[in-house]
């Protein structure tokens, strides 16, 4: 939960994780799910999203082996028509483009006078959603110079906008927030200030089934992928399924022990759900099975305190967390056990709200953990941090981003760990961030209130690459490499 609403289930008071933990310090030069420990599969499915064509790289002059083709041989052999295609397959543009880090800037899209917790692309890149604090959910046109599109005045809000979601075909945009009520809004009237019931109708679906009000709050909402259905997360340890169209709950999963922060589907299936809980868990879901036996398929365990988000890789295996531990993981659901799991809090009295993590926990892990791979630098304190995998159609989904509370947003490569950019501008904690699914281009929300964009360096600047970083001595505009 963010702010200082109200305590958190996992936060000061008894623990609600469990009673048992098997943690073990590690040596410094060691972390948790190091490199060493990450399956060849992903690497295969990696390194195959960004690679040329074979044929391609046999036929360019100078390169028999080495899949890494610069990208000067790789614009030489596309007008050679080297390939014999006379175009780059997705596989070449991913090799070019996901070696431009949108790293320049940045420029600030909008400032408010209250904390941006939101900031997300649209599925087509077309539409830049940001939600504050101050009741505002706003909608820009990417395409047309981030012009505002639509001020959405949000209803019922308590604290802030705590998670925002566009439905498939872009019409419509439901927000929550600390209530048990979920708005809809229009994105496609006409109307440019979205005024609660006053110049457009928001309609509320309750998600509370005889909830108390004031004790009910939802902090994750995604649409389904028939945009017929919302999955929510909520603070009463569940998570819910809503009918759009019956307009009623249809479905309470009793999921964790502790406020459940993010969910997310699995694929475009819709069938698998993950989810992340204060209890510091991992679940994943099977809704096929829920009419029958409501418990999870599968508990992953590996993170120390509280998870704050999950984003999957869309592939229904592989997906990402970010925890109070500060750390991002990445999980195989085939590694996943059956089993109930609990996992007890180091310190039951840490508040990530407003303590720094204790120096000693630092280099501690679980000893049962689970995970791929950890990845370690950015800071998740203050509220509940975002992490994602970068596009696959411009990257192949080799990169991790994330923002962080010591005012900065993170990349870091997939496979090695290693952190390849930090991106410094804001002036408080970066709650969430979105890399646009096309172009090289990145959009950070702060608490400073301010949405900024960084880009690919173009305007006569070196284009920057990562990794290795360096410069390259010639300006390879973003029109030249499709």
């Amino acid at each position: 939960m963010s702010g200082i609403f109200r305590r958190s289930r996992s936060g000061k008071g008894k623990d609600k994780c469990g009673e048992d933990v098997s943690m073990d310090k590690l040596p410094p030069s060691k972390e948790a799910g190091s490199s060493e420990n990450i399956d060849n599969e992903i690497v295969s499915l990696t390194k195959v999203m960004s690679k040329p064509n074979d044929h391609f790289i046999r036929s360019v002059p100078g390169n028999r082996v080495n899949s890494n083709v610069s990208t000067l041989k790789m614009l030489v052999g596309r007008e050679g028509n080297y390939s014999g295609r006379g175009r780059f397959s997705n596989g070449d543009s991913c090799h070019v483009l996901s070696r431009y880090l949108p790293v320049h800037g940045p420029s600030v899209i909008d400032k408010n006078k209250t904390r941006a917790y939101i900031s997300q692309f649209s599925a087509d890149g077309s539409l830049l959603v940001a939600g504050y604090q101050g009741n505002h959910i706003r909608i820009y046109n990417v395409e047309n110079g981030y012009k505002l599109q639509k001020d959405i005045h949000a209803r019922s809000l308590r604290w802030t906008v705590t998670d925002t979601c566009l439905s498939p075909d872009q019409r419509f945009l439901v927000y929550a927030s600390i209530s048990p009520i979920v708005h809809l809004v229009n994105v496609g009237s006409s109307t440019t200030e979205s005024h609660a019931n006053i110049t457009e109708i928001h309609d509320g679906f309750d998600f509370s089934v005889g909830f108390d009000d004031d004790d009910f709050g939802i902090f994750s909402v995604k649409y389904s992928t028939d945009g017929r259905e919302l999955v929510a997360g909520t603070n009463d340890c569940s998570i819910y399924v809503y009918d759009l169209e019956a307009n009623r709950s249809t479905l309470k999963i009793p999921a964790h022990k502790s406020d459940v922060n993010s969910v997310c589907f699995a694929d475009e299936s819709g069938h698998l759900i993950y989810s992340g809980s204060d209890d510091c868990l991992c679940k994943v879901w099977d809704r096929r099975c829920l009419n029958t036996n409501i418990q999870a398929v599968g508990n992953l365990v590996g993170h120390l305190e509280g998870v704050t988000f999950v984003d999957s890789r869309k592939d229904g295996r592989y997906f990402i967390s970010n925890g109070k531990d500060q750390t991002t993981k990445l999980w195989d659901i085939r590694k996943m056990s059956p089993k109930p799991a609990h996992v007890r809090r180091m310190d039951p009295q840490w508040d990530y709200r407003w303590m720094d993590y204790p120096t000693k926990a630092r280099n501690m892990k679980h000893r049962s953990d689970q995970s791929l791979m950890t990845y370690k630098g950015h800071s998740v304190l203050c509220t509940l941090i975002r992490c994602y995998f970068s596009p696959e159609y411009s990257t192949g989904q080799k990169y991790i981003y994330t923002g962080s509370s010591d005012f900065s947003v993170y990349i870091y490569d997939l496979l090695s760990g290693e952190q390849v950019a930090k991106l410094d501008h804001h002036q408080a904690p970066v709650r969430d961030c979105s890399w646009h699914p096309v172009y090289p281009m990145l959009v950070s929300s702060s608490w400073d209130g301010s949405v900024a964009k960084w880009d690919f360096p173009g305007s006569g600047r070196s284009p920057i690459e990562a990794p290795p970083k360096r410069r390259r001595g010639s300006l390879l505009s973003l029109a030249n490499i499709f």
